[in-house]
């Protein structure tokens, strides 16, 4: 917990009021909040999923963002440029002082810090938690800074690039006692909630097996393969950061650069922490996992841009006899599949073998899971309350674990045999130095913790 957040008193009746947020023309509503009661908040990485974050925090009068982060001044994701929605550090600070201008309080504009460099950010004494939107490559290095400064952390998923790198956050969450959410946004939906319960209470029967239907990778450059000099407006040395540094090339940099195992884990690394999380939690593995991992008939681009898979299974064994596919093959989304019924789930859609499991008000049993209907919500309320979010370091870590563990069975072409409670490999040495290997671009080096 930082000493910032300790030193706050907010009243339990302003605080409670400012819960009780509704929807009202897009926006979220909540009784004022006196600035000195505020959840100061920076944010790093400014995208498109970024820009996502900062209005749902501007829209939330628990918090204020008072810094700002992105090694890009201005850009337009994939787009050409000057067309759509600006993103980068101009764009993000004129959203914040514009936000903040226009409330109904009548506060004026106040400066917000914007910085290229996460490190100024995470050293302010003015911040109570940190938001990290980078690509995967830049999540665990920002994490552990705020962390280890102090701070609280929200962070997009999968919670970091590299297996050792999750083990090493969440770690440092429970060292530091600090309050850790993951974008993993489904856990706060409530028809993904529902099936779970369907799940844990026993309504499907015996579970038998589960299905998760994942989105193909890249099948061809998704940008300009032409090599350049990065745009003045980029610091790309900096984007690279702790991975390497390619050449600078449009199908390799915003939008597309999880394509290359340099920043992110293609596809399916982007989505496995979503539909396999909530299986994970559907079987009551959040903490565990599974015991046999193997990567089956993966199939990658006929292109040297990408080198993640296209199409890609992976079969998985648990506990208690239960299987596993998670593939690009399968239908998007989840299926839960027990001895007596099945329940399928995706975003906004909810199917049953048995339609009365989904009828309002049916109740599955009295094994109920943790609530939460809004995401960042619940960020600034457990740190309030300093209580667990629904999405926490090490649940996130290991609802991804599938997804490390295949791209090493890929690599050497065997089943893989994992101790969850060691988190190892038990069937092979070299399969664990793979594992485990962190190879940091210089100057930047592989965090020590503890």
């Amino acid at each position: 917990m930082s000493a910032t957040v300790r030193r706050i008193k907010v009243s339990r009746r302003a605080f409670t009021f400012g819960a009780a947020g509704v929807l009202f023309s897009g926006r979220r509503t909540f009784a004022f909040v006196p600035p000195s009661e505020q959840i100061t908040l920076g944010i790093v990485g400014l995208g498109s999923r970024g820009f996502n974050l900062l209005d749902a925090f501007l829209s939330d009068a628990r918090c204020r963002v008072v810094a700002l982060c992105d090694v890009d001044s201005r850009h337009f994701r994939d787009g050409k440029w000057g067309r759509g929605t600006a993103y980068g550090r101009e764009p993000a600070r004129q959203k914040v002082e514009a936000a903040y201008a226009d409330a109904k309080s009548g506060t004026p504009a106040i400066g917000v810090q914007v910085t290229a460099d996460y490190r100024e950010l995470c050293g302010r004494d003015d911040i109570d938690a940190v938001v990290v939107a980078t690509p995967d490559h830049w999540h665990a290095l920002c994490c552990l800074e705020a962390l280890q400064s102090g701070r609280d952390v929200y962070c997009e998923k999968p919670v970091t690039h590299l297996f050792r790198e999750g083990q090493l956050v969440a770690a440092e969450v429970a060292r530091q006692n600090a309050v850790f959410q993951t974008g993993s946004q489904q856990r706060s939906d409530r028809l993904f909630r529902h099936a779970v319960e369907l799940a844990r209470n026993g309504v499907l029967g015996q579970m038998q097996s589960f299905e998760v239907g994942l989105p193909p990778g890249y099948d061809k450059p998704q940008g300009s393969v032409e090599v350049q000099s990065p745009p003045e407006h980029l610091d790309y040395d900096l984007w690279c950061g702790p991975a390497p540094k390619l050449p600078y090339m449009r199908a390799r940099h915003h939008r597309w650069w999880r394509g290359h195992s340099a920043f992110g884990g293609g596809v399916l690394m982007d989505w496995i922490g979503h539909h396999n999380d909530i299986a994970h939690w559907a079987i009551n593995v959040e903490r565990s996992g599974p015991t046999l991992v193997e990567a089956v008939d993966w199939k990658f681009p006929d292109t040297s841009i990408y080198d993640t898979p296209r199409d890609y299974t992976i079969r998985c064994e648990y506990p208690g006899g239960i299987t596993s596919s998670v593939s690009s093959r399968n239908r998007s989304g989840l299926k839960l599949i027990g001895t007596d019924g099945w329940v399928y789930v995706d975003r906004g859609k909810i199917e049953a073998s048995d339609d009365r499991w989904l009828q309002k008000g049916f109740r599955p049993g009295s094994e109920t899971v943790y609530v939460s209907n809004d995401h960042t919500g619940n960020f600034l309320e457990c740190v309030r309350s300093r209580s667990e979010c629904i999405a926490p370091a090490d649940v996130a870590h290991r609802s991804v674990v599938p997804g490390h563990l295949a791209y090493v069975s890929h690599r050497m072409q065997q089943p893989l045999t994992w101790n969850a409670d060691a988190e190892r490999v038990e069937n092979s040495d070299e399969a664990n130095r793979l594992l485990f290997t962190v190879d940091y671009r210089q100057p930047w080096q592989f965090p020590v913790t503890g």
